[in-house]
Order: C-alpha cells, then sequence, then structure tokens
C-alpha cells in the first residue's frame, strides 16, 4: 500500500514459494473477532499487545479516511513487526473489524496493499461483509493469482456463500493444480455433495496426470467420493454432463 514515509516493508513470509499449509487452529475467517483477540492477548508480548490495543483504539475512534491514508491503515502495514509473523493475519483481521470496514474500504485495501494485507482483507470478509456480494471481485482476484496462500485464504467462508458454481468448482481445480490443501476451502462437503460437473472435471484431471505418469492428488479422491461419483477417478458415469 502506498503510504507517506513509510518504513520499507519487511518480508513477513515467503508468500509465493511452496504450498500453503492449515494454521494452528485459528484460522481468521473462521474465528470470531472476540475469540482473536483473546488469543492474541495471550500470545503476545506486552509491547505487541499495547501496541495492538493502540492500534484497535484507533481504529474505532477514526474509522474513516484521515488524510490521504486513514490511520488504521497504517497500523495494518505494521502488523507484521509489531505482532511478529505469525499473529499477523489476525492482528490485521481484528484492526480491519474495529474500523467497520465496508466493502469500499476492503476494496481499497486490498488492490492498494501488499500479499500480506491482502491475505488479512480475505479473512475478514465473513467478519465483516458476509452478505455483501460486492467483494466478491478481491475472491476472484486471490483466485487468480499465483501466491498459494492468498489463494487458500479466499477460500473461506465469504467465498462458499458467494462464489458460483463455475467459479468454485475451478478454485478446487486450481487447489488440486497448485498443491493447496482442501482443508482451505470452506464448506466443501456441502457444496461437492451431489455434483456431477465437479465430478466430471476430477476425472478428467486425474486421467490426464494418469496418462502423463503424475500422481493423483489424494485430495482428489476426497472431493471425489463428496460427489457421490461411484466411479474411479479415470472417468465418470456421465462424462459428458453439463454444469447446472
Amino acid at each position: 500500500m502506498t503510504r507517506p514515509h513509510a518504513a520499507p516493508a519487511t518480508p513477513e513470509a515467503d508468500t509465493t514459494g511452496g504450498p500453503a499449509t492449515p494454521g494452528d487452529g485459528a484460522t481468521p475467517a473462521l474465528t470470531p473477532p472476540a475469540a482473536l483477540r483473546r488469543r492474541l492477548d495471550d500470545r503476545l508480548g506486552g509491547a505487541a499487545r499495547a501496541w495492538l490495543d493502540q492500534a484497535l483504539d484507533e481504529a474505532a475512534a477514526h474509522p474513516g479516511a484521515h488524510g490521504p491514508v486513514s490511520v488504521w491503515e497504517l497500523r495494518l502495514a505494521e502488523a507484521g513487526r509489531r505482532c511478529g509473523p505469525a499473529h499477523a493475519d489476525a492482528a490485521r483481521v481484528l484492526i480491519l473489524h474495529a474500523a467497520h470496514a465496508d466493502a469500499d474500504a476492503l476494496s481499497r485495501v486490498y488492490f492498494q496493499g501488499t500479499a500480506d494485507e491482502r491475505r488479512a482483507v480475505l479473512h475478514a470478509l465473513p467478519h465483516l461483509v458476509p452478505d455483501d456480494p460486492a467483494a466478491l471481485p478481491l475472491v476472484e482476484d486471490a483466485l487468480r493469482a499465483n501466491d498459494t496462500r492468498l489463494v487458500a485464504a479466499a477460500l473461506g467462508p465469504y467465498a462458499a456463500r458467494h462464489l458460483d458454481a463455475h467459479a468454485w468448482r475451478h478454485a478446487v481445480l486450481k487447489c488440486l493444480f497448485t498443491g493447496v490443501g482442501l482443508d482451505h476451502v470452506a464448506d466443501l462437503d456441502r457444496r461437492a455433495r451431489g455434483d456431477g460437473e465437479l465430478a466430471r472435471m476430477l476425472g478428467d484431471y486425474a486421467a490426464e496426470r494418469t496418462a502423463a505418469g503424475r500422481p493423483v492428488p489424494e485430495d482428489l479422491h476426497r472431493v471425489l467420493a463428496l460427489t457421490g461419483s461411484a466411479t474411479s477417478p479415470h472417468g465418470t458415469d456421465d462424462p459428458h454432463g453439463k454444469e447446472s
């Protein structure tokens, strides 16, 4: 994010390298903000806790923009350095929540932000705009990225609710292509259940892998079973099935 007089960004983690891995049980998109706050209070040191308290107070007191960049947006940029990489996502989600960021604010932060800030915005969507489809372009943009951590963050409860069937199926396939574990896909069981078109797509992908002498990801077998397909991953009962 472009910010006046901001210190050079320090990378929090390798966000473009290996596959995304599940967190430690406190995925920000799936954890209520009050529980996130308690978790950080328990885990942060005194200085980091004091910084977060101040950042949240500032966001709550001045949720709108003050000057070219709002105060809480500056705090988003500092979260990794102040709270550490392991807790930065949760801290940023709490700041966004305290600021009552709406779809417009979330879009501004996402498109002007670093990969780490974008990931936090994606995690915040189900807490801040759960019923508003206006933020769907953020999910769609993240799903086009090569950053597997962005892809994983994009597929939380907000995407499960708002992505249409076509886009959601291709997101599942992208996870298999890029090594993002399907544990990151919110509501996978419900959305995959009985989806014959998804079963066909999975069968085609598995057949391509097998023909190329490559292993079929274990997650593919798992989601294929969820679709209710009784066939092997080399084909489906309806190879010419159409999308609903």
